[in-house]
């Protein structure tokens, strides 16, 4: 759950003691591989579950607080946003009936959390992204009000130097920025726990990187984000850049983001990761340190090496390694952190046992992974996954470039259920989840292309926002259903609840494919834009995007009748009939609002800007469109 007795580092002097704490925790985990006081010979699993709390209207419900109370229990816990939930499952023992267990756990918490969530008027979505998230959703009043939160946004915005920027392509194109973390929440994950014993942490370690990319192509359910169509698994991409503190140079400096796959084979120990962290990425949260370490170990007790775990948990590998204490033991846990969240519980857990079964199987097939297989193919793998999903090429164990969906089924299958098998679990459970990811592989009907497909199969109809509303309200009904995604019945419209929750802010309906011209273009331009766009309006931008004016077709009949061009020196500038400071909205500002300042100060569009930035614009003709389907819909009943 992370360390939330935080507080962002103010001073140097504060720098220099919780740095030294970080070089005493990192010589402590020296002294105990070498003495072997971490657990070895028994493996555990475990798992975190995020999720998205959405309103009856189908948006973010930022009531993760309210959820929490009514709840009660400490397997939960907050996430960035107000509008995330997180639930932690109890370890258990690989092996028996743990998959069975894991799932039935989890489906408990999940029903506590949809009965605590329906108490404050809303409902809980598996999905690695909301479909129906807004920018507006993310600014920082939508942040949960904890320390450690406050001070990581701070503390990496600072590193940053200024806006964080977006650049995400697949078959749309998703290019912003935002000035601050938000966007991370955005992203929701189903994070696996593997424990392992540190004489083979190296090698599993390695395979479970190897093995990266084919689970995570069988298990995209994130292609989505504000109506664009990106990679299959969007949060990859989103993830890193949401908070990628790099600054672009003039020189060509290699600088690792702090989300990253990382960039090679790990040779002998969990210290290695440590390590190059440390070495690589900045410390940007500190907290009290009270505990020395060796005198833990010189007592017989598990030192909790604070530091060392609250750096490690800013810096955000794909596989991360994790140092924990259970039942009085220091262990080290492999967690798996690119596993979306969704589509069901039944699909997580059959996602988990074919990683679990897949990092067994290969340790006991291959042993050294990496005299197999080169690194590179691995972290090639992994984005291809992202991106492509299932109609990926990826690379395996002496075989060259295959498709994801043939080595899944004729390589990667097997093994992970031989790994199962050589584990002892339970021959049915084994079955029952690798037959999802068979039968999901098998079909192409990943979470992501369920959600494609249902997207396209609405084509125009309706309003964006109303499509998006759809697709989230069809899978919350999907998930209660329980049945795979592999199973499920394409969304339909008319499952977003109906037109009026989608017509309630302006950010749903807007025009965001806008034609600008600048102020020193000529008139002229605007006259043949409007001819060609059979548009009343020709909004006027600066280079950095920033609204300056406006052209009415009014005022280009006015200019008709007083326009003389052999008066003039050269062409009129747009700046000459402008109007400069229309009036404008905020993505944010409810219809009923709107309309109230078009009908006030007379005007027929709204230019929507942000922190003055143009982004959109509303029109009467919109509303004449809405208000027509409004009037056929009502004259039909």
């Amino acid at each position: 759950m992370g360390e939330h007795d935080v507080r962002q580092r103010s001073e140097v002097e504060e720098l220099r003691v919780f740095l030294k704490h970080l070089l005493n925790d990192v010589r402590a985990m020296e002294q105990m591989l070498e003495t072997g006081v971490i657990e070895s010979g028994v493996r555990r699993i475990g798992a975190e579950q995020e999720m998205f709390l959405v309103d009856d209207t189908w948006r973010a419900a930022p009531i993760a607080l309210e959820v929490l109370e009514q709840v009660a229990d400490p397997h939960f816990t907050t996430e960035l946003a107000r509008f995330n939930l997180e639930f932690n499952v109890d370890p258990l023992e690989f092996g028996g009936g743990c998959l069975g267990d894991l799932e039935r756990q989890m489906e408990k918490l999940l029903a506590e959390a949809r009965q605590a969530a329906r108490t404050c008027g809303g409902e809980v979505l598996l999905a690695g992204i909301l479909p129906s998230l807004n920018r507006s959703d993310l600014e920082l009043a939508s942040m949960t009000p904890n320390p450690r939160y406050l001070a990581l946004n701070d503390a990496l915005t600072r590193l940053r130097g200024g806006d964080y920027q977006f650049f995400i392509k697949g078959v749309d194109e998703l290019n912003f920025h935002h000035d601050n973390i938000m966007v991370e929440a955005c992203n929701t994950s189903f994070q696996v726990h593997f424990q392992v014993g540190p004489e083979e942490f190296a090698r599993m370690y390695n395979i479970a990187q190897a093995v990266a990319g084919p689970v995570l192509a069988a298990a995209t359910n994130s292609p989505l984000l504000f109506g664009k169509r990106l990679w299959w698994e969007t949060r990859v991409a989103l993830f890193q850049q949401s908070i990628d503190t790099r600054r672009a140079g003039r020189h060509l400096r290699e600088q690792a983001p702090r989300v990253s796959f990382g960039r090679q084979w790990v040779r002998a120990s969990a210290l290695e990761i440590f390590r190059e962290d440390i070495a690589r990425f900045r410390a940007i949260l500190s907290t009290e340190m009270e505990e020395d370490p060796f005198v833990a170990l010189a007592e017989g007790r598990a030192p909790e090496l604070k530091a060392l775990r609250l750096h490690n948990s800013t810096v955000y590998r794909w596989n991360r390694v994790c140092y924990g204490i259970s039942n009085g033991s220091a262990h080290l846990r492999i967690e798996n952190r690119a596993l979306p969240s969704g589509p069901t519980v039944r699909d997580e857990v059959a996602n988990a046992a074919f990683w679990f079964g897949l990092v067994s199987g290969l340790l006991e097939r291959y042993g050294d992974i990496t005299r197999h297989m080169q690194f590179e193919d691995a972290h090639r793998n992994f984005f291809a996954a992202a991106q492509h999903g299932l109609n990926a090429q990826l690379a395996w164990v002496d075989s060259g470039l295959r498709p994801a969906r043939d080595l899944i089924l004729d390589t990667l299958l097997p093994l992970a259920r031989d790994g199962l098998a050589t584990a002892e679990i339970d021959g049915g459970d084994a079955d029952t989840y690798l037959g999802v990811v068979e039968e999901r592989v098998r079909s192409g009907r990943t979470g992501a292309q369920w959600l494609l497909s249902s997207f396209a199969d609405m084509g125009g109809k309706g309003p964006l926002a109303e499509r998006l509303s759809a697709l989230t309200a069809a899978s919350v009904d999907r998930q209660h259903g329980g049945d795979p995604v592999h199973l499920w019945p394409l969304a339909r419209l008319e499952e977003s609840g109906g037109w009026k929750q989608n017509y309630l802010r302006v950010e749903q309906y807007m025009q965001t494919d806008l034609i600008t011209v600048s102020q020193d273009e000529p008139v002229d331009l605007v006259a043949q834009l409007m001819d060609w766009n059979r548009s009343r309006h020709v909004l006027v931008e600066d280079e950095a995007n920033l609204l300056v004016g406006l052209v009415s077709q009014r005022a280009m009949m006015r200019l008709i009748g007083t326009y003389n061009p052999q008066q003039m020196d050269g062409p009129l500038a747009v700046s000459e009939v402008m109007q400069p400071n229309p009036v404008t909205v905020a993505p944010e500002t409810t219809t009923l609002e709107a309309i109230g300042l078009m009908r006030r100060h007379r005007v027929s569009c709204l230019p929507v800007v942000k922190n003055g930035h143009l982004i959109g614009i509303v029109t009467e003709d919109q509303y004449m469109e809405i208000a027509g389907r409004l009037l056929e819909q009502k004259l039909r009943e």
